[in-house]
């Protein structure tokens, strides 16, 4: 397996406090946010068996189309299925086991363990993990268990690490399913009191968590990053991004939105902004690359709307190998979000070397800074003025692209998974749930 990667260039850091109590009488008190060390030197060689960490990931919540927390549970796994100081067990659906396979090439060392046994319906799926799963950590040597999806089995034999990506479902309820809305809530409230350690993608998701739920477990920044052997300006291949985009029946120029329509991305006030400038950039059309979330009907109205249908290609979901093409020859990447754990696609766009315009205000604005064109959230004039400032070129966006491109450079799936161990080996060390998360689980 590869080499023992290094640690997030700049782990976010808070100091406790600020968090939600449940009475005046009887406050809990907020745990602080951990600054993840920074291992100095890669392991020279793999260690034996003895000193390797058994981590146990359950990948069963990744669809067969992934986004976002779906992204980064792939990248995630691996990052780590490379690193040679970890050994990786996995748990995936019963009819989900290619993929993860392929993360074991013949021969490694230490190998990869795949255990194929979560039912295929999300339903059965959830009770699965809830019931089960706990129960079968026992007999597997698992130092510990990640839950990368919000979610932990209600009675595991090892101690838990648990993800979270957004506190949306708190703050904009609107933006969700309703089902979706009770059930994360309640994950979320249970992750952070009952998990040993909760690792949050983002600064700011780490912020709202101690803002909006009773937090007693240790908090672990840990970013995404990037694969820059794929999110680079210069094509791996000559014409292969040509080929790409004609697949797709996508013709420059174009701005491009990639993720999930559904109402927290925005993208009705992108197609507004579009349709002002439409007139004055007759060959600039839209492309939105995404799959047709919940509330996506918003999108098709106000394409009606604003009279651009002929110029708005929706691609639906894209695959995996597609995905830099499209980043890479767009006039400019267009992300206006009202909010997001943490924003994958802004930060591919930049390690692609691609004009970046999205939301001030969130997580996509705190790691790109400067490097993007940042404007308020649902105001699609101003959404406007900007892509026409970027569409104009000059010394400015120049030199936002070249920051852009140094930017992304600290971000690789090497040093988040390098954090993540740093989360999992702190957490290996505990009690399975702290004593406090046994009286307080709500």
């Amino acid at each position: 397996m590869g080499a023992h990667g290094e640690a997030v260039p700049r782990p976010l850091d808070r100091a406790g406090g600020g968090g939600r109590t449940l009475s005046p009488e009887a406050p809990i008190p907020q745990a602080p946010i951990a600054q993840t060390p920074i291992p100095e030197a890669p392991i020279p060689q793999t260690p034996p068996r003895s000193q390797r960490l058994a981590v146990s990931l359950d990948v069963s919540a990744v669809p067969a189309d992934p986004v976002g927390a779906g992204r980064y549970t792939i990248e995630l796994a691996r990052a780590l299925a490379r690193r040679d100081d970890v050994e990786l067990l996995m748990w995936s659906r019963r009819n989900d086991t290619a993929r993860w396979r392929q993360l074991d090439p013949d021969g490694a060392e230490p190998p990869l363990t795949l255990r194929a046994q979560a039912p295929d319906s999300r339903a059965a799926r959830l009770v699965w993990e809830q019931l089960r799963l706990g129960a079968l950590l026992a007999g597997t040597g698992a130092r510990l268990h990640h839950g990368p999806h919000y979610t932990m089995p209600a009675r595991p034999a090892v101690p838990v690490v648990v993800t979270l990506h957004d506190l949306t479902f708190f703050d904009h309820p609107e933006w969700h399913e309703r089902s979706k809305v009770v059930f994360f809530r309640r994950a979320i409230r249970r992750a952070a009191v009952r998990a040993r350690a909760v690792v949050c993608v983002s600064e700011r998701t780490a912020a709202l968590l101690h803002e909006r739920v009773a937090v007693r477990t240790k908090v672990f920044v840990v970013p995404h990053g990037v694969d820059h052997t794929r999110f680079r300006p210069d094509e791996v291949q000559p014409g292969a991004d040509d080929e790409v985009l004609g697949t797709l029946g996508v013709r420059r120029p174009y701005l491009l939105f990639l993720g999930t329509l559904e109402p927290r991305k925005a993208v009705p006030d992108l197609v507004r902004a579009f349709g002002a400038l439409a007139t004055e950039r007759p060959e600039l059309t839209l492309v939105l690359a995404g799959t047709e979330g919940w509330g996506a009907q918003a999108v098709t109205r106000t394409v009606a709307e604003c009279a651009v249908t002929d110029r708005v290609l929706r691609t639906g979901y894209v695959t995996e190998p597609a995905v830099p093409a499209l980043l890479r020859q767009a006039a400019a990447v267009v992300y206006p979000a009202h909010e997001e754990g943490f924003g994958l696609p802004a930060l591919e766009a930049l390690a692609c070397g691609t004009p970046l315009v999205t939301t001030a205000g969130t997580a996509m604005a705190d790691v790109a800074g400067d490097a993007a064109a940042l404007v308020g959230a649902g105001r699609p004039h101003e959404l406007t003025d900007a892509v026409r400032a970027v569409l104009s070129g000059g010394p400015e966006v120049e030199r936002r692209r070249r920051l852009g491109l140094s930017v992304a450079a600290s971000y690789t799936w090497e040093r988040s998974a390098a954090a993540h161990v740093e989360a999992y080996r702190w957490a290996a060390q505990g009690p399975n749930v702290p004593e406090e998360g046994r009286q307080g689980d709500r």
